[in-house]
Protein backbone atom coordinates (compact mmCIF):
# COMPACT_ATOMS: atom_id res chain seq x y z
CA UNK A 1 0.00 0.00 0.00
CA UNK A 2 3.30 2.15 0.38
CA UNK A 3 2.47 3.33 -3.61
CA UNK A 4 -1.17 4.83 -2.63
CA UNK A 5 -1.07 8.58 -2.86
CA UNK A 6 -0.62 9.64 0.90
CA UNK A 7 -3.61 12.34 -0.24
CA UNK A 8 -6.43 9.58 -1.05
CA UNK A 9 -7.71 10.17 2.83
CA UNK A 10 -11.49 9.46 4.35
CA UNK A 11 -12.65 6.38 2.33
CA UNK A 12 -13.91 3.60 3.73
CA UNK A 13 -16.51 0.70 2.59
CA UNK A 14 -20.19 -0.65 4.09
CA UNK A 15 -21.07 -4.20 3.10
CA UNK A 16 -23.65 -4.90 0.80
CA UNK A 17 -25.79 -8.45 0.92
CA UNK A 18 -27.57 -11.38 -0.80
CA UNK A 19 -30.84 -12.58 0.99
CA UNK A 20 -28.61 -15.01 3.19
CA UNK A 21 -26.79 -12.45 4.29
CA UNK A 22 -23.37 -12.68 2.49
CA UNK A 23 -21.58 -10.21 1.21
CA UNK A 24 -21.55 -9.99 -2.77
CA UNK A 25 -19.99 -6.26 -3.01
CA UNK A 26 -18.86 -2.75 -1.04
CA UNK A 27 -20.22 0.53 -1.62
CA UNK A 28 -16.88 2.69 -1.23
CA UNK A 29 -17.94 5.97 0.87
CA UNK A 30 -15.36 8.75 0.26
CA UNK A 31 -15.35 12.26 1.01
CA UNK A 32 -15.94 14.63 -2.04
CA UNK A 33 -15.74 17.91 -0.23
CA UNK A 34 -12.62 20.53 -1.69
CA UNK A 35 -9.11 18.69 -2.04
CA UNK A 36 -10.92 15.35 -2.21
CA UNK A 37 -12.77 15.39 -4.55
CA UNK A 38 -13.04 12.69 -7.03
CA UNK A 39 -10.55 11.57 -4.51
CA UNK A 40 -10.78 7.43 -5.69
CA UNK A 41 -10.29 8.58 -8.97
CA UNK A 42 -7.03 10.45 -8.55
CA UNK A 43 -3.64 9.29 -9.66
CA UNK A 44 -2.92 6.22 -11.96
CA UNK A 45 -5.08 3.33 -12.84
CA UNK A 46 -2.50 1.26 -11.31
CA UNK A 47 -3.46 3.16 -8.15
CA UNK A 48 -7.30 3.19 -8.42
CA UNK A 49 -6.73 -0.95 -9.01
CA UNK A 50 -4.48 -0.92 -5.58
CA UNK A 51 -7.37 0.75 -3.92
CA UNK A 52 -9.86 -0.85 -5.05
CA UNK A 53 -7.93 -4.38 -4.33
CA UNK A 54 -7.42 -3.29 -0.60
CA UNK A 55 -11.06 -2.13 -0.06
CA UNK A 56 -12.41 -5.34 -1.93
CA UNK A 57 -10.76 -8.43 -0.72
CA UNK A 58 -12.28 -10.75 1.83
CA UNK A 59 -11.84 -13.48 3.05
CA UNK A 60 -14.54 -15.79 3.53
CA UNK A 61 -14.64 -19.43 5.51
CA UNK A 62 -11.12 -19.05 4.70
CA UNK A 63 -11.79 -18.51 0.83
CA UNK A 64 -9.91 -15.57 -0.20
CA UNK A 65 -12.56 -13.42 -2.74
CA UNK A 66 -12.41 -10.02 -3.82
CA UNK A 67 -15.86 -8.68 -4.45
CA UNK A 68 -17.32 -5.85 -6.54
CA UNK A 69 -16.79 -2.06 -5.28
CA UNK A 70 -20.24 -0.02 -6.35
CA UNK A 71 -18.40 3.88 -6.68
CA UNK A 72 -20.69 7.10 -6.74
CA UNK A 73 -20.46 8.65 -10.27
CA UNK A 74 -21.15 12.47 -10.39
CA UNK A 75 -22.23 14.03 -13.26
CA UNK A 76 -19.46 15.38 -14.77
CA UNK A 77 -17.61 12.14 -14.38
CA UNK A 78 -20.49 10.39 -15.98
CA UNK A 79 -20.68 12.56 -18.89
CA UNK A 80 -16.78 13.33 -19.19
CA UNK A 81 -15.43 10.11 -20.37
CA UNK A 82 -12.62 10.36 -18.28
CA UNK A 83 -12.58 7.22 -16.25
CA UNK A 84 -10.15 5.05 -15.51
CA UNK A 85 -10.39 0.92 -16.61
CA UNK A 86 -10.87 -0.83 -14.03
CA UNK A 87 -11.85 -4.20 -14.09
CA UNK A 88 -15.19 -4.32 -15.31
CA UNK A 89 -16.38 -7.15 -13.30
CA UNK A 90 -14.85 -5.87 -10.15
CA UNK A 91 -16.72 -2.14 -10.33
CA UNK A 92 -20.26 -1.01 -10.31
CA UNK A 93 -20.64 2.68 -11.55
CA UNK A 94 -23.65 4.19 -8.99
CA UNK A 95 -24.91 7.32 -10.80
CA UNK A 96 -26.54 9.61 -8.07
CA UNK A 97 -29.67 11.02 -7.58
CA UNK A 98 -29.41 14.28 -8.03
CA UNK A 99 -28.32 13.41 -12.09
CA UNK A 100 -31.14 14.47 -14.21
CA UNK A 101 -31.63 11.93 -16.93
CA UNK A 102 -31.18 14.31 -20.01
CA UNK A 103 -29.90 13.56 -23.22
CA UNK A 104 -26.19 13.88 -22.28
CA UNK A 105 -26.82 11.39 -18.69
CA UNK A 106 -28.62 8.97 -21.52
CA UNK A 107 -26.55 8.82 -23.81
CA UNK A 108 -23.03 8.54 -21.51
CA UNK A 109 -24.81 5.78 -19.58
CA UNK A 110 -25.69 4.05 -22.50
CA UNK A 111 -21.99 4.15 -23.37
CA UNK A 112 -20.59 2.60 -20.53
CA UNK A 113 -23.52 -0.02 -20.85
CA UNK A 114 -22.04 -0.86 -24.05
CA UNK A 115 -18.48 -0.94 -22.93
CA UNK A 116 -19.19 -3.88 -20.62
CA UNK A 117 -19.82 -1.51 -17.16
CA UNK A 118 -23.02 -2.56 -14.92
CA UNK A 119 -24.60 0.73 -13.14
CA UNK A 120 -27.17 0.83 -10.53
CA UNK A 121 -29.37 4.09 -9.40
CA UNK A 122 -28.75 5.87 -6.54
CA UNK A 123 -31.61 6.68 -3.83
CA UNK A 124 -34.08 6.01 -6.83
CA UNK A 125 -37.81 7.48 -6.62
CA UNK A 126 -39.71 6.06 -9.73
CA UNK A 127 -40.88 8.56 -12.76
CA UNK A 128 -41.55 7.80 -16.00
CA UNK A 129 -38.87 10.31 -17.02
CA UNK A 130 -36.30 7.37 -16.08
CA UNK A 131 -37.58 5.00 -18.32
CA UNK A 132 -34.95 5.00 -20.91
CA UNK A 133 -32.22 4.96 -18.47
CA UNK A 134 -33.67 1.61 -16.35
CA UNK A 135 -32.79 -0.35 -19.85
CA UNK A 136 -29.21 0.26 -19.20
CA UNK A 137 -28.70 0.78 -15.53
CA UNK A 138 -29.77 -2.96 -13.81
CA UNK A 139 -29.91 -2.15 -10.34
CA UNK A 140 -31.92 -0.09 -8.92
CA UNK A 141 -31.17 1.58 -4.76
CA UNK A 142 -33.73 2.54 -3.21
CA UNK A 143 -33.66 4.53 0.52
CA UNK A 144 -36.22 2.23 2.50
CA UNK A 145 -36.27 4.67 5.16
CA UNK A 146 -37.73 7.33 3.24
CA UNK A 147 -40.80 5.81 2.04
CA UNK A 148 -43.83 4.27 4.21
CA UNK A 149 -44.75 0.62 3.82
CA UNK A 150 -47.20 1.57 1.29
CA UNK A 151 -45.26 3.75 -0.75
CA UNK A 152 -42.17 1.32 -0.69
CA UNK A 153 -44.66 -1.51 -2.69
CA UNK A 154 -45.47 0.85 -4.91
CA UNK A 155 -41.72 1.57 -6.02
CA UNK A 156 -41.40 -2.12 -6.29
CA UNK A 157 -44.06 -2.36 -8.09
CA UNK A 158 -43.38 0.27 -10.67
CA UNK A 159 -39.75 -1.02 -10.87
CA UNK A 160 -40.74 -4.79 -11.34
CA UNK A 161 -42.25 -4.60 -14.43
CA UNK A 162 -38.33 -3.04 -15.56
CA UNK A 163 -37.05 -6.03 -15.07
CA UNK A 164 -34.27 -4.63 -12.47
CA UNK A 165 -32.60 -6.01 -9.38
CA UNK A 166 -33.81 -3.86 -6.45
CA UNK A 167 -31.01 -3.05 -3.66
CA UNK A 168 -32.80 -1.84 -0.22
CA UNK A 169 -30.23 0.37 1.54
CA UNK A 170 -30.52 2.32 4.40
CA UNK A 171 -31.83 -0.68 6.18
CA UNK A 172 -31.88 -0.18 10.50
CA UNK A 173 -33.72 -3.01 11.89
CA UNK A 174 -34.45 -6.56 11.24
CA UNK A 175 -38.13 -6.00 10.49
CA UNK A 176 -37.35 -3.61 8.02
CA UNK A 177 -35.19 -5.97 6.15
CA UNK A 178 -37.99 -8.86 6.45
CA UNK A 179 -40.19 -7.04 4.82
CA UNK A 180 -37.72 -6.05 1.92
CA UNK A 181 -37.09 -9.75 1.46
CA UNK A 182 -41.21 -10.00 1.14
CA UNK A 183 -41.34 -7.28 -1.27
CA UNK A 184 -39.02 -8.65 -3.16
CA UNK A 185 -35.75 -6.86 -2.67
CA UNK A 186 -32.65 -9.22 -3.64
CA UNK A 187 -29.70 -6.57 -2.20
CA UNK A 188 -29.73 -5.39 1.31
CA UNK A 189 -27.58 -2.23 2.42
CA UNK A 190 -27.43 -0.86 6.01
CA UNK A 191 -26.36 -0.91 9.60
CA UNK A 192 -29.22 -3.44 10.83
CA UNK A 193 -26.59 -5.89 11.62
CA UNK A 194 -25.28 -3.63 14.24
CA UNK A 195 -28.79 -4.11 15.81
CA UNK A 196 -28.74 -6.46 18.20
CA UNK A 197 -32.86 -8.81 18.81
CA UNK A 198 -32.95 -7.76 22.66
CA UNK A 199 -33.96 -11.00 24.73
CA UNK A 200 -35.26 -10.04 28.02
CA UNK A 201 -32.76 -11.81 30.95
CA UNK A 202 -30.63 -13.56 28.55
CA UNK A 203 -27.48 -14.10 29.68
CA UNK A 204 -23.81 -14.85 28.42
CA UNK A 205 -23.43 -18.78 27.35
CA UNK A 206 -21.03 -20.67 29.50
CA UNK A 207 -18.62 -21.19 27.04
CA UNK A 208 -18.59 -17.24 26.50
CA UNK A 209 -18.25 -16.36 29.97
CA UNK A 210 -14.69 -18.57 30.41
CA UNK A 211 -13.52 -16.62 27.37
CA UNK A 212 -14.28 -13.64 29.06
CA UNK A 213 -13.00 -14.17 32.22
CA UNK A 214 -9.46 -15.34 29.70
CA UNK A 215 -9.67 -11.73 28.34
CA UNK A 216 -9.68 -10.41 32.06
CA UNK A 217 -6.91 -12.34 32.69
CA UNK A 218 -5.08 -11.51 30.01
CA UNK A 219 -5.26 -7.84 31.21
CA UNK A 220 -3.60 -8.73 34.18
CA UNK A 221 0.51 -8.10 34.07
CA UNK A 222 1.03 -10.24 36.48
CA UNK A 223 -0.45 -12.98 34.09
CA UNK A 224 1.78 -16.10 33.83
CA UNK A 225 1.29 -18.34 30.43
CA UNK A 226 0.60 -21.39 33.25
CA UNK A 227 -1.76 -19.52 34.64
CA UNK A 228 -3.76 -19.04 30.88
CA UNK A 229 -3.22 -22.50 29.94
CA UNK A 230 -4.77 -23.56 33.21
CA UNK A 231 -7.93 -21.11 31.99
CA UNK A 232 -7.66 -21.87 27.97
CA UNK A 233 -8.13 -25.75 28.39
CA UNK A 234 -10.95 -25.56 30.38
CA UNK A 235 -12.81 -25.48 26.53
CA UNK A 236 -11.65 -27.68 24.12
CA UNK A 237 -13.14 -25.70 21.61
CA UNK A 238 -10.72 -22.91 21.95
CA UNK A 239 -7.41 -25.00 22.94
CA UNK A 240 -8.17 -26.25 19.19
CA UNK A 241 -8.48 -23.41 17.42
CA UNK A 242 -5.27 -21.83 19.59
CA UNK A 243 -3.56 -24.14 18.80
CA UNK A 244 -4.46 -24.10 14.85
CA UNK A 245 -3.64 -20.54 14.64
CA UNK A 246 -0.28 -20.62 16.42
CA UNK A 247 0.57 -23.82 13.81
CA UNK A 248 -0.93 -21.91 10.66
CA UNK A 249 1.37 -21.17 7.52
CA UNK A 250 1.36 -17.46 8.92
CA UNK A 251 3.52 -17.94 11.73
CA UNK A 252 6.43 -19.70 9.85
CA UNK A 253 7.38 -22.04 12.54
CA UNK A 254 10.20 -23.94 12.26
CA UNK A 255 8.44 -26.78 14.51
CA UNK A 256 4.60 -27.54 15.34
CA UNK A 257 3.54 -25.72 19.13
CA UNK A 258 2.26 -28.57 21.47
CA UNK A 259 1.17 -26.82 24.55
CA UNK A 260 -1.23 -23.71 25.24
CA UNK A 261 1.75 -22.30 27.29
CA UNK A 262 4.11 -22.86 24.34
CA UNK A 263 1.58 -20.86 22.28
CA UNK A 264 1.15 -18.49 24.77
CA UNK A 265 4.67 -17.86 24.63
CA UNK A 266 5.54 -16.97 21.00
CA UNK A 267 2.17 -15.39 20.41
CA UNK A 268 2.49 -12.96 23.60
CA UNK A 269 0.06 -11.86 25.76
CA UNK A 270 -1.54 -9.24 23.30
CA UNK A 271 -2.07 -11.74 20.46
CA UNK A 272 -3.67 -14.44 22.77
CA UNK A 273 -5.63 -11.62 23.80
CA UNK A 274 -6.92 -10.71 20.29
CA UNK A 275 -7.47 -14.83 19.20
CA UNK A 276 -9.26 -15.23 22.24
CA UNK A 277 -11.91 -12.61 21.41
CA UNK A 278 -11.92 -13.21 17.58
CA UNK A 279 -12.69 -16.92 18.59
CA UNK A 280 -15.36 -15.74 20.84
CA UNK A 281 -17.44 -13.47 18.55
CA UNK A 282 -16.83 -16.49 15.85
CA UNK A 283 -18.63 -19.05 17.91
CA UNK A 284 -21.54 -17.49 17.52
CA UNK A 285 -23.01 -19.58 13.83
CA UNK A 286 -26.20 -17.78 13.20
CA UNK A 287 -24.40 -14.30 12.25
CA UNK A 288 -23.04 -13.37 9.26
CA UNK A 289 -19.43 -13.40 9.49
CA UNK A 290 -19.45 -9.88 7.83
CA UNK A 291 -20.40 -8.25 11.31
CA UNK A 292 -17.40 -10.54 12.82
CA UNK A 293 -14.87 -8.55 9.90
CA UNK A 294 -16.61 -5.54 10.94
CA UNK A 295 -15.75 -5.39 14.73
CA UNK A 296 -12.06 -7.01 13.80
CA UNK A 297 -11.65 -3.82 11.59
CA UNK A 298 -12.92 -1.36 14.45
CA UNK A 299 -11.19 -2.92 16.91
CA UNK A 300 -7.48 -3.25 14.93
CA UNK A 301 -8.50 0.63 13.47
CA UNK A 302 -8.60 2.21 17.42
CA UNK A 303 -5.30 0.25 18.46
CA UNK A 304 -3.97 1.41 15.40
CA UNK A 305 -4.75 5.17 16.31
CA UNK A 306 -3.65 3.88 20.05
CA UNK A 307 -0.22 3.39 18.41
CA UNK A 308 -0.09 6.42 16.19
CA UNK A 309 -0.96 8.91 19.00
CA UNK A 310 1.97 6.84 21.40
CA UNK A 311 -1.04 6.43 24.00
CA UNK A 312 -0.99 3.61 26.47
CA UNK A 313 -2.74 0.41 27.03
CA UNK A 314 -3.34 0.50 23.83
CA UNK A 315 -4.82 -2.85 23.97
CA UNK A 316 -7.60 -1.52 26.21
CA UNK A 317 -8.30 0.70 22.70
CA UNK A 318 -8.50 -2.63 20.76
CA UNK A 319 -11.03 -3.96 23.26
CA UNK A 320 -12.85 -1.56 23.37
CA UNK A 321 -13.55 -1.08 19.83
CA UNK A 322 -14.81 -4.37 19.55
CA UNK A 323 -16.60 -4.97 23.08
CA UNK A 324 -18.59 -1.73 21.29
CA UNK A 325 -20.40 -4.24 18.84
CA UNK A 326 -19.97 -7.68 20.48
CA UNK A 327 -23.65 -7.39 21.57
CA UNK A 328 -25.09 -7.94 18.66
CA UNK A 329 -22.88 -10.96 18.15
CA UNK A 330 -24.47 -12.14 21.06
CA UNK A 331 -28.12 -11.10 20.72
CA UNK A 332 -28.35 -9.14 24.31
CA UNK A 333 -28.60 -5.42 25.77
CA UNK A 334 -25.03 -3.94 25.12
CA UNK A 335 -25.34 -2.75 28.94
CA UNK A 336 -26.78 -5.98 29.89
CA UNK A 337 -23.47 -7.31 28.08
CA UNK A 338 -20.94 -5.43 29.79
CA UNK A 339 -22.38 -5.86 33.47
CA UNK A 340 -21.77 -9.66 33.04
CA UNK A 341 -17.99 -8.88 30.98
CA UNK A 342 -14.87 -8.70 33.62
CA UNK A 343 -13.20 -5.19 31.52
CA UNK A 344 -12.12 -2.11 32.74
CA UNK A 345 -14.09 1.07 33.58
CA UNK A 346 -11.96 2.69 31.57
CA UNK A 347 -13.39 0.58 28.88
CA UNK A 348 -16.84 0.49 29.56
CA UNK A 349 -16.71 4.43 29.84
CA UNK A 350 -15.48 4.36 26.38
CA UNK A 351 -17.88 2.59 24.93
CA UNK A 352 -21.17 3.48 26.78
CA UNK A 353 -20.07 6.98 27.47
CA UNK A 354 -17.71 7.93 24.89
CA UNK A 355 -15.88 9.43 27.73
CA UNK A 356 -11.85 9.42 27.47
CA UNK A 357 -8.89 9.08 25.26
CA UNK A 358 -10.77 5.69 24.48
CA UNK A 359 -14.00 6.63 23.80
CA UNK A 360 -12.59 9.75 21.50
CA UNK A 361 -10.88 6.74 19.38
CA UNK A 362 -13.67 4.98 19.30
CA UNK A 363 -16.40 8.04 18.34
CA UNK A 364 -13.64 9.01 15.48
CA UNK A 365 -13.41 5.24 14.26
CA UNK A 366 -17.60 4.41 14.12
CA UNK A 367 -17.90 7.67 11.74
CA UNK A 368 -14.92 7.27 9.88
CA UNK A 369 -16.24 3.42 9.27
CA UNK A 370 -19.93 4.77 8.74
CA UNK A 371 -18.85 7.67 6.42
CA UNK A 372 -19.80 10.28 7.96
CA UNK A 373 -17.35 12.55 7.79
CA UNK A 374 -19.65 15.63 8.86
CA UNK A 375 -18.89 13.85 13.08
CA UNK A 376 -15.41 14.09 12.55
CA UNK A 377 -13.18 16.51 13.94
CA UNK A 378 -12.15 19.80 11.61
CA UNK A 379 -8.43 18.65 13.04
CA UNK A 380 -8.66 15.24 12.55
CA UNK A 381 -5.37 13.70 11.34
CA UNK A 382 -6.73 12.35 7.79
CA UNK A 383 -3.86 10.30 6.14
CA UNK A 384 -3.55 8.82 9.65
CA UNK A 385 -6.81 7.28 9.67
CA UNK A 386 -6.81 6.52 6.21
CA UNK A 387 -3.33 4.34 6.67
CA UNK A 388 -4.78 2.74 9.73
CA UNK A 389 -8.39 2.20 8.08
CA UNK A 390 -6.43 0.21 5.68
CA UNK A 391 -4.60 -1.34 7.84
CA UNK A 392 -6.87 -3.00 9.56
CA UNK A 393 -8.45 -4.62 6.87
CA UNK A 394 -5.09 -6.01 5.34
CA UNK A 395 -4.91 -7.58 9.29
CA UNK A 396 -8.73 -8.40 9.87
CA UNK A 397 -8.38 -10.71 5.96
CA UNK A 398 -5.18 -12.57 7.11
CA UNK A 399 -6.95 -12.93 10.99
CA UNK A 400 -10.09 -14.66 9.35
CA UNK A 401 -8.10 -16.10 6.86
CA UNK A 402 -5.64 -18.00 9.52
CA UNK A 403 -8.87 -19.32 11.40
CA UNK A 404 -9.61 -21.56 8.74
CA UNK A 405 -6.08 -22.73 7.80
Amino acid sequence: MDNVDSSQVLMARQPIFDSQQKVVAYELLYRTEDAQEHALFSGSEATSEVLLNAFTSISDSGEQKRVPAFINLPRDLLVGKNLPEFSKKHIVLEILEDIEPDQEVIDAVKALHAEGYRMALDDFVYSPKFDEILKYCKIVKVDVMEHSSEELSKQVEHLKKQKVTLLAEKIENYEKLEECVDLGFKLFQGHFLSKPKLIKGKKIGSSQVALMQLIQELQNPKATPEALEELIIRDPALTYKLLRIVNSAGYHLVRQVESIAQAIVLLGLEQVKKWATLISMSSSKDKPQELTRSLLVRGRMCEEIAIALKKPNQGSFFMAGMMSGLHALLDIDRDAMLEQVPLGDDIKDAVTLGQGDIGQVLRNVVNYENGDWDLLPLDLDGPMYDNAYRASLDWTQESMQAMYE
